[in-house]
């Protein structure tokens, strides 16, 4: 048996591989200091716990840059998979809000059981993405033709196809979107853009101020 396929990884050692593999979809550097900041420990925690996975085979640590080995890019794999289909299922069927379905997914996230993701895919129709647009690995997910909504010209039309994993960790975001309905499928126009980078937006008559950091990562289909 591989060893991705060992159904006891310590939750640390998933929950490391799983921030890597987030980092790399978001096109961030998958250096320690990204990844302290991301789970919120030491960089000497980090470094030890990058030789600590090393050692297991999960990742390739060449200098600053770390990679995932084929096996750390699986079991990551699994472990976003199985939070992805939690927040489907906490937002879809139990009506939580984004921010209550993130952080109650990244426990059951290494719970869940092999028959107990399959029966949440099914029950739900095998959803490609999560509540917030981002791909369900192993999903038949089909990539749609995305721009950030700060590339979008003032006047244009959009659809907000996603809301990249790097968003769902800044305190306070996702409770704003999601008030703000900025929602996966959502369409709006954009009115102005500002010199600080906020974009103003329009969704259902109501005016919202996105600021940089998120009109540069919020990813929609221009129209």
């Amino acid at each position: 048996m591989s060893t991705y396929e060992t159904p006891e990884w310590h939750p640390a050692f998933e929950e490391y591989c799983e921030a890597i593999w987030e980092l790399a979809e978001d096109d961030i550097s998958v250096i320690q200091a990204r990844i302290a900041e991301r789970l919120e420990v030491s960089r000497p925690a980090v470094s030890e716990m990058i030789r600590r996975l090393d050692g297991e085979g999960l990742v390739d640590a060449d200098g600053s840059k770390i990679a995932l080995t084929s096996d750390g890019k699986k079991l990551a794999e699994r472990v976003v998979r199985r939070h992805r289909l939690a927040e489907r299922f906490l937002t879809d069927i139990l009506g939580l809000s984004w921010a209550e379905a993130h952080q109650e997914a990244g426990k059951w996230e290494h719970v869940i059981s092999d028959n107990v993701e399959a029966a949440i895919d099914r029950h739900l129709g095998s959803p490609t993405t999560c509540p917030h647009g981002n791909p369900i690995p192993g999903s038949d997910y089909d990539a749609p033709n995305t721009i950030p909504l700060a590339g979008v010209v003032v006047g244009d039309e959009f659809t907000v196809s996603r809301i990249p994993e790097e968003l769902e960790f800044t305190p306070g975001l996702l409770e704003f979107l999601e008030d703000a309905a900025l929602l996966p499928g959502t369409s709006g126009s954009v009115k102005a853009s500002s010199p600080d980078g906020t974009t103003t937006i329009e969704i259902d008559g109501n005016a919202i101020g996105i600021g940089a950091f998120a009109s540069e990562r919020i990813l929609v289909r221009a129209r």
